[in-house]
């Protein structure tokens, strides 16, 4: 039954349809993600743009700090977050996505020389 079971799981990774699991020290999604604010309000107003911006509203859906230009920082609906990332590392793959650095300043996946690297969210 063990057997079967580990089969199965290796023919779902080489297919595609499944990941490999993580480290333990690898965080990859908003689950293992620390500092996610619980119960915020869509559009309403928040106060730190750069560091520990994401929530969650009553529906569990992911939100983020952020200020457009000329109007105070509101919450939004964040674009696919991807657990915590290195400041400068390559983020190929993860285009038009965030994620928080250790510290828990908010990253953006953009491009930068070229190369797909995680920069600061709020610059």
């Amino acid at each position: 039954m063990v057997r079967s079971t580990v089969m199965a799981c290796a023919v779902l990774v080489a297919a595609g349809l499944a990941s490999p699991p993580a480290s333990a020290d690898e965080c990859n999604d908003a689950f293992c993600t620390p500092g996610i604010t619980p119960g915020v309000v869509l559009g309403a107003p928040c106060g730190d743009t750069g560091f520990y911006v994401f929530g969650t509203n009553s529906w569990g859906r992911l939100v983020f700090c952020g200020s457009p230009r000329r109007y105070e920082p509101r919450y939004f609906r964040s674009p696919p977050m991807y657990g915590i990332k290195e400041l400068g590392s390559s983020c190929t793959g993860y285009e038009f996505a965030v994620a928080q650095a250790p510290d828990g300043l908010f990253l953006s996946c953009s491009t930068v020389d070229n190369n797909a690297v995680w920069v600061r969210g709020d610059a």
